[in-house]
């Protein structure tokens, strides 16, 4: 089973103001994938230090193969996640946020305002969502497949790197 944290980026969230609606439906869906097991989740203001030592944590301590947060993508002065995000991967892995936003554009043109990035950092791989329930869905269903090779790659687990990932 791939270990999975969610972290919710909300100021509002963080203080009790808002119902954190996208973390439960991202919970949903990796609930119903049977690779992944929710292990961790969180919701945290968009402080870039606390953002920061989140994912440090996550990572180092070895809590989750996959960090998922969602939240502080779009342009706002407070959304600082992919800055955070930059800042502590030890290595980039664009193609999956790539991905993300072309097949987002098929849908809205507003997809190309996504910040979003993707990253690995010790052995877990960071990936950035939109705060919004639909954007945050629809993302993660375009790369949760491929998302298991990418995991079983970097754990050392994966034996066929040529065949078709299976939906």
């Amino acid at each position: 089973m791939i270990r999975v944290a969610i972290v919710t980026l909300s100021d509002k969230g963080s203080r009790g103001e808002r119902v954190d609606v996208t973390g439960q439906k991202l919970k949903e869906i990796f609930e119903k994938h049977l690779s992944y097991e929710t292990v961790y989740y969180n919701m945290l203001p968009d402080t870039y230090e606390e953002i920061c030592e989140e994912l440090i944590k996550l990572a180092d301590e070895d809590i989750a193969d996959l960090i998922v947060t969602n939240g502080g993508t779009g342009f706002s002065k407070r959304d600082v996640t992919p800055e955070a995000t930059l800042a502590i991967i030890e290595r980039e892995a664009p193609g999956v946020a790539e991905y993300m936003r072309a097949k987002s554009f098929e849908i809205t043109p507003k997809a190309m305002l996504s910040r979003a990035r993707c990253g690995i950092r010790k052995g877990s791989i960071i990936l950035n969502l939109p705060g919004s329930p639909k954007g945050a869905t629809e993302n993660l269903n375009f790369v949760i497949d491929a998302l298991v090779h990418g995991v079983e790659i970097l754990k050392g687990a994966a034996v066929e790197c040529a065949t078709p990932i299976k939906k």
